[in-house]
This record gives structure tokens, sequence and C-alpha cells, in this order.
């Protein structure tokens, strides 16, 4: 995409505010001319995450991580550049036709509004109905469940009338046609054509995106009948199975507060945990774990407490979720509940206590597995193992995981890292980056630090000749950019490294802006002595050529008048 002046990216950022969008996940608070709050993105408890709102960026003193809105929107919510894209201009509400050329584009972007605003009048209809006196069955239900009033209403339960037209008219009197709402998976058609409710007579649990809109309803039949006790939305232009999880919404601030999620299988499991205070909990909706589950859940936090049933079956989605966990570098604890309990029955039954001390002794997720695997026969665990850590992409964890699953599972140590030794040896083989003179590399830095803190400032640097000194690739790329794009715009034409070092020198561990001449006095001052230096190399090499030719009694004197005005300045 074209990043210009007016071009989407910042037309999104001229009506987003980086911080109005960090404060729905973390707290925070003014330092100074900064705001400071705990880091969404590392465990830790002093707050080192810092945004700067004036210059848009912000940045951790403690795991280095920075960006501005985009890369913030992207990695706490697990998204790549187009999805981060693509729901920032829905809010900001900037049209992506220039960007995405597909003509195709604006109608989606039209039937994805119209998506949520359906599923809000449907949201509002099902609260209403709870309060009606048709709703009186479904409170009932909820009392005999002691789900608490403040669950009710942080969850916006509600409750779907038993008629069979209820929420078509609904939407029909809001002016959205009939088939529009079938895509959308609010209604579902008969064999005759005719369009229904699809949740009728059922407790609903609205299903939300992390910027609190509703993409989708869970329902629950509360009487016994043949119907499945549970049906979720289908897949919409808004909603995709596998890519969300209940209760995100609600419990994002208190993970990546603590760092912590709890995962657990059914919404009534994720009710009751933050009635008793887990405000961490958040369910899988009626799929396994998927890997872009995983993904949005490791933009939170960096470990994870699996709530599984202690059947077999239970077992075995134990054993997957901490599979998907571990390869990408989280940590995992297995939390397995007695036979015949789920989360719902044992805190509302046993308590909070018993419900502690079975936490208290779930295993590590890698012991979990092993422990596992030690009652499969010998080939069975070989593969599990094999196939484990041809997962693994971090060289680093690769290690460690084989001699971890080596010691625990028996195994030869050896032998295991004989059978990945191909992978190994690909990377390792990888084309290592031509070294860099250790004095070019500090100069370059030092010059380009004075010039992304003062880009204003390009050409009195290139009057002392900074960019003619350039000797990395790197800052010599980085000065034609600032050159060619200006301080306002070149920050949309930056690569990750380069982004990360224009927020370190302007928003990171650095001193305020406000000693432009000193600092600029400093590396010319250091351009002055650089080229004094190759003065007095120049000179050097030249008297050493004359002496070793013809004697030239004029020559000789002149250079070597030269070479004494040369060390004489580089003494001044």
């Amino acid at each position: 995409m074209k990043r210009r002046d007016g071009s989407v990216v910042q037309a999104i950022k001229s009506r987003l505010n980086l911080v109005d969008i960090a404060r729905r996940y973390v707290e925070l608070r003014r330092a100074g001319g900064r705001w400071m709050a705990p880091c969404p993105f590392h465990q830790e408890t002093k707050p080192s995450f810092s945004i700067n709102e004036e210059e848009g960026f912000f940045y951790c003193f403690g795991c280095q991580a920075s960006g501005d809105l985009f890369d913030f929107y992207g990695r706490i919510n697990g998204l790549d550049f187009r999805e981060t894209l693509e729901q920032l201009a829905e809010e900001a509400g900037v049209a992506l036709d220039d960007w995405k050329p597909d003509p195709r584009a604006q109608q989606e972007q039209s039937l994805r509004r119209q998506c949520l605003r359906m599923y809000d009048v449907a949201r509002a209809h099902f609260v209403g109905n709870l309060a009606k006196r048709e709703g009186q069955e479904c409170r009932d239900y909820m009392q005999r469940r002691a789900i608490a009033p403040e669950i009710i209403e942080s969850f916006e339960l509600g409750w779907s009338l038993r008629e069979w037209q209820s929420l078509a008219d609904t939407l029909r009197r809001a002016g959205f046609a009939q088939g529009l709402a079938v895509k959308a998976g609010l209604l579902a058609t008969s064999d005759s054509g005719r369009a229904y409710d699809r949740f009728r007579g059922r407790l609903i649990f609205p299903i939300k995106s992390l910027a609190g809109q509703v993409i989708a309803f869970g329902g629950r039949i509360i009487a016994e009948d043949d119907q499945a006790k549970y049906i979720n939305s289908s897949d919409s232009p808004i909603y995709k199975k596998g890519d969300h999880l209940y209760g995100l919404y609600q419990a994002r601030r208190a993970i990546s507060q603590h760092k912590v999620a709890m995962l657990t299988e059914g919404y009534m499991d994720v009710l009751t945990l933050h009635q008793f205070g887990y405000n961490n909990a958040v369910g899988v909706l009626g799929t396994a774990l998927t890997p872009e589950q995983v993904k949005r859940l490791s933009g939170f936090c960096s470990t994870v407490e699996l709530l599984f049933d202690g059947d077999n079956a239970g077992r075995k989605a134990a054993l997957r979720s901490c599979e998907m966990l571990l390869v990408r570098g989280m940590r995992c604890k297995v939390v397995l509940l007695p036979q015949g309990e789920d989360i719902d029955s044992l805190l509302h039954g046993a308590g909070r206590d018993a419900f502690e001390s079975i936490r208290n002794e779930a295993p590590d997720g890698l012991d979990f597995c092993m422990r596992s695997l030690a009652a499969q026969a010998p080939r069975d665990m070989l593969d599990w193992t094999k196939g484990f850590l041809a997962q693994v992409e971090q060289p680093e964890l690769l290690s460690y995981y084989i001699t971890r699953l080596a010691g625990g599972l028996g195994l030869n140590e050896a032998e295991l890292r004989d059978s990945l030794a191909e992978r190994v040896k690909a990377h390792a083989a990888a084309p290592a980056k031509k070294p860099v003179a250790r004095g070019h590399a500090s100069r370059d830095r030092e010059i380009m630090t004075f010039a992304v803190r003062y880009p204003h400032c390009l050409p009195q640097l290139q009057e002392a000749g900074a960019d003619l000194v350039l000797g990395t690739e790197w800052a010599r790329t980085l000065w034609d950019k600032i050159e060619r794009h200006g301080a306002e715009e070149v920050v949309d034409h930056l690569s990750e490294r380069e982004k990360t070092f224009w927020i370190r020198c302007r928003t990171g561990e650095v001193p305020p802006l406000d000693n432009e001449e000193g600092e600029l006095a400093a590396v010319r001052h250091m351009l002055a002595d650089m080229q004094l230096k190759v003065q007095s190399a120049s000179c050097m090499a030249a008297l050493r050529q004359q002496m070793g030719g013809v004697s030239d009694p004029a020559a000789d004197i002149e250079l070597l008048r030269a070479l004494q005005e040369t060390l004489g300045r580089s003494h001044e």
C-alpha cells in the first residue's frame, strides 16, 4: 500500500489515538509528558511501558517492545498487518478503496458494517427479552444456576423467546433484509424456505470482539428436550469459528496485568470463574483449541492454565492444547477436574478452596505431556516427540525441549539430536551477515541517532559531510528515507528494524529533545575529528610515496607543512 500524506494509514492515525486504544488493555497513568503502565507484552509488576502521545509511539523499557498504533493493536490482538489495517480502518471510518483495489472490497466492508449493526440490534433484543414477562423462565433458570446479577450485566446475557419469528420481526422493523440476517447466521431457513429464529428458546451468550462489538452468539437450552444443548453462530462476514475466545473482551485487562490466562471449554465455566474472582478466564467456544486462538492469547500473556475434565477425552484435549502452546514458547499448566465435576459444579459445590487445592497440584505442561506419553507404546511416544519438535521454530527452545524430553521419557538425547541434525545444520548454515567495522557502526549510530532525533537538521549534517561518511548499509538506507520522505511521513516507510531505532531514539531511554545545539555541536566535532585523521593519513601516505621515489625538495617541504598543519588542528 502507498504510505504517504493522505494515505489510509495517516488517515487512521489522525482519527484514532494510541492512548485511547491502549487504555482498553492496560491501566495508563500520566507521568510527566508520557503515559505509563505495566507492559502488556511481558510479565512485570512495575510500569515500564511508556506511550509518547505526541509522537504516537509506545516503548517498553523492560522488553524493548516498541511501535506505533498499528504495531500495538496488531501485536496485542495477534493480528497481521492486513487484519490490523482492516479493523482500525473500520473503527476510524476510513475507506480502504485505495489500499485494496479489489472491486468487491467496498461491498465486503459494507456487509461487515451491516452485520455488526444487526448483531447489536439482536443483542439489545435478547437482553430486553430477559426483563420481559416471557423471560421469567430464563431468569428462574439463571437463579437455579446461581448466576450473579453483575455477571448477567457484565456479559450481557439474554433470552431468545420461544416464538419462531420474534427476532426476525425485530430485524425487519430495523430495516434489515431477511436474506442478510440468514447470511449473518442470526436466522435459519426451513425446508420450505421460510426464515425463523435460529436461537429460539435459549439462554444467549453474546460473543464480542476485542473492540467490544458483538460478532456472534452462543445459545443454551434451559429445559430438558431433544435439542442440542448448545448451538453457536456459524461462520459469517464478521465471525470465523476458531479465531475468537469467549470472554476475552471482559478478561483482557486481567490477563494483560497478570500475564496468565485460564482457558476452559464452556460458557458457564467462564461465567462461574469470573463470578468467583478469576477475571482472567476465557473459553474456546465449542471447538478444540486452534492455532489462531493460541496466537491471540500470546498477544496478552505468556502462561495459560488449561482447565479440562479429568476423563480420557479431557486428557487428550489437554495434551493437544499443551503441544500447541509449548511450541510457541508459552508456558502452561494443566488443571484436571475430578471425574464427574466441571468448573461450575466444583466452585458452587465444593468452593474456592477446593478449586485452589487442585490448581496448586497442577503439573507443568511439558511434565503433563511426558506423563501422558509414558503410558503409550514406545513407537507412539517417539513419533509424538519428533512431531512436537518439528513444530518448534526457535532453535534455543528446540535444544531445551530435546534435553527435557529425552530425560523425561528415557530417550537417547544424542540419537534424538541426530534425527534433527539436518534442521539444525540448515539453521547453522544460514548465510552470515558481512561484519561491519566496529568504529563505523558506532559512528553511524551516533550520526543517525541525531538525524532521527532532529530530522529537520539534515541540511546541517550534510554540510558537515555526515552523509558521506556513513559506512553501514542500514544507516545509508535510513538517511535516504529521511531525506526523501521528511520527518512527517518517513515513519510509514520504515522497516521494523528502522522503526524500532526511530522510536528508541525519540521515545526510549534517551534525554529529552531540548538540547539540539549541544548535540549538533558534538556530532560536528566528531565529524571534524574524523576528517582530520583522514587528511593526516593521506598526507603521510603521500609523503611515504614521495620518499620512495625521486627526491623533490620543494614537494617534500610542501607535504611536511600540510602534515604539520593537519596535526596542529587535530590537537586544538
